[in-house]
């Protein structure tokens, strides 16, 4: 049997292609688990832009080419996850549809807004906290009360995976707002993991480091004007000396790592922070 078979998950910021999201998607699917891609699915403000985000369209033509590759079901739900009430209405929703809400994977993430701390706004600091940890904590919320909730009618408790980063647990230059939400979603995990513990939930942390996804490349064009690199190879080449692996993140190996989170085999880890990163950071 395959190891998701007949589990739902919830994944955010999944309706972008090529990006984390997808990959998580992905393997989820190709194991078995009804998936449910949301995203923002409209531009919004200054830094949501359509480049930024992914588009209800964009979101449709992924869960598309995921039925497609692996005959999964995958169903799409648009949400702010920087609002309680759509949250809300995603759990509810999925739990109508579907019966059971069995996962999910916080990925929704806004890393691309790089500049000096000094330089730093409120405006960009609320709107990156916002996505990256409010958002978490209120899918935690209330996706850990419909958890507890089958768990009480006698159908095993849940997973939530949150995808944090190297940047949680190392500074990141001109990345203030990014590196302490990702800081903050571990002691989000390690909390909530004790309090959801009792009902058979198990809440993780994913640490990847750099991946070259739409956001990586972003965050590759910043770094390689840093360091005076001027082309694509010469940046990745300037971060695969750092891994002792000897090549940068896949999407999917941070894929694999939620698959396995997700699964039965995974039911004694809960509270961790795992690092996926060829061995750059190891703590």
């Amino acid at each position: 049997m395959k190891r998701l078979q007949g589990k739902v998950a919830v994944i955010t910021g999944a309706g972008r292609k090529k990006g984390l999201g997808e990959a998580i998607a992905q393997g989820f699917a190709a194991e078995g688990a009804v998936v449910v891609l949301t995203d923002i699915g409209a531009a919004s403000g200054p830094h949501l832009t359509a480049d930024n985000i992914g588009t209800t369209a964009e979101m449709e033509e992924v869960a598309a080419g995921i039925r497609a590759s692996t005959g999964g079901s995958v169903a799409t739900m648009t949400c702010d996850v920087r609002s309680e009430d759509d949250i809300k209405r995603v759990v509810a929703d999925t739990v109508k549809q579907f019966g059971s809400l069995d996962v999910v994977v916080n990925n929704a993430g806004v890393g691309y807004i790089m500049k000096p701390l000094t330089e730093f706004s409120i405006e960009e600091w609320d709107l990156v906290l916002n996505v990256n940890l409010r958002g978490p904590f209120l899918f935690t919320k209330h996706a850990g009360a419909a958890m507890i909730k089958q768990a009480q009618a006698g159908r095993r408790g849940g997973r939530i995976i949150n995808i944090a980063s190297q940047a949680a647990k190392s500074a990141a230059p001109q990345l203030i707002a990014y590196s302490s939400s990702k800081h903050g979603m571990i002691g989000l995990t390690r909390t909530s993991a004790v309090e959801l513990a009792p009902h058979g939930i198990t809440v993780n942390a994913v640490c990847p480091n750099h991946v070259t996804t739409g956001l990586g490349a972003k965050q590759n064009a910043f770094r390689g004007k840093a360091i005076g690199a001027t082309t694509h190879e010469e940046i990745i080449a300037f971060r695969t000396a750092k891994i002792p692996l000897g090549r940068v993140g896949l999407a999917n190996d941070t894929a694999k790592v939620c698959v396995f989170l997700a699964s039965d085999e995974a039911a004694y880890v809960t509270g961790e922070a795992m690092n996926v990163s060829g061995g750059e950071e190891m703590h």
